[in-house]
């Protein structure tokens, strides 16, 4: 009898415990204001499939919330913003103050403990930016711990899952950063479209001098009155999602200028991150490669700095960062 109970005893303990840490995951409803946050959260945690509140396509600085959203954060185990600027974001720390949300709402202040930042806009006095905040590779991944301490505190039975598979995102995030900060050139400047494109250059040392459109509140700048600035900087940055007219006034100020143009994309509808991470990052170092001004390595050279050149120019790059990443 006794052996019996000690076998039923062991029995009940093993069913509790999930193979691998992995099946009580699907208990834990996890929601994003936008895709590319989404995208963030879906590959560091590849258990976890984030539902997006604002669909593709629609600007975020006018969506507002229907019943079914709010019926849906409130049975959230985790909710992650873009920090809180969004209408959407101010609605949710409003719903979290009421206490109709009860789950964990990630915002600006989470992110900032693990090493997030803001970029400033020296175009526009000098204040915080508070778009496209997901393009720093650096802010995804303190998005992606702070995600992961509220997935523990949600569902702990999991925490060696989620510890495992932030420190993998992690590391695949950082192997990209090291293999693309090497062939940045140093003291480059750009004029970019709009404020969110900063956060694609800002890690890798290229700083933003300039903005067609300042802010989302300020109408665009004239390209005539951008020209002579533009001449002095490295290259023309715009996103293939932006409105068309603004698209056309990038290539215009390339054209009048004389300088190279990247195009790079803010906001995506789908795929993982570290991919349009790759993308948007190797548009813009090919684009830096084409500046008319740039030195190209001599011969007598150093070898790694001839092939980081020649990598640059044909998209080795491309495949080097990937290569790392798949050893990961």
């Amino acid at each position: 009898m006794r052996g019996l109970r000690f076998a039923l005893v062991l029995f009940l303990t093993l069913a509790l415990v999930p193979l691998n840490g992995v099946s009580a995951q699907e208990n834990v409803t996890v929601v994003a204001t936008i895709e590319p946050i989404a995208s963030i959260v879906q590959e560091a945690f590849p258990g976890i499939n984030p539902v997006v509140i604002i669909p593709p396509g629609v600007d975020p600085h006018d969506y507002q919330l229907t019943a079914k959203q709010v019926e849906l954060l409130s049975r959230a185990s985790v909710i992650v913003t873009t920090g809180g600027h969004l209408p959407v974001e101010k609605r949710i720390a409003e719903l979290e103050q009421e206490g109709t949300i009860t789950g964990k709402a990630l915002f600006v202040d989470d992110y900032m403990r693990y090493g997030f930042h803001y970029a400033k806009e020296y175009w526009y006095n000098g204040k915080d930016n508070p778009h496209g905040i997901w393009l720093d590779p650096y802010n995804a991944i303190a998005i992606a711990e702070a995600t992961e301490k509220a997935l523990i505190e949600a569902d702990p039975i999991n925490a060696a899952v989620y510890e495992r598979d932030f420190e993998k995102f992690r590391e695949k995030v950082l192997a990209i950063v090291g293999a693309y900060r090497a062939l940045a050139p140093k003291n480059a400047t750009a004029i970019i479209q709009m404020p969110s494109d900063e956060y694609a250059l800002d890690w890798l040392g290229i700083k933003a001098i300039a903005s067609i459109k300042p802010e989302e509140e300020v109408p665009a700048m004239g390209i005539d009155q951008l020209v002579p600035t533009a001449e002095k900087s490295s290259l023309i940055v715009y996103g293939s999602d932006s409105p068309e007219q603004l698209k056309k006034a990038s290539l215009e100020l390339a054209r009048k200028s004389g300088k190279p143009v990247a195009e790079i994309t803010v906001f995506w509808a789908s795929g993982n991150y570290t991919d349009w991470l790759i993308k948007n990052t190797a548009s813009i170092l090919k684009a830096l490669s084409t500046h008319p001004n740039q030195k190209k390595p001599e011969k007598s050279g150093n070898i790694a700095e001839t092939y980081a050149f020649l990598a640059l120019l044909t998209g080795i790059v491309l495949g080097t960062a990937l290569g790392v990443i798949l050893k990961k």
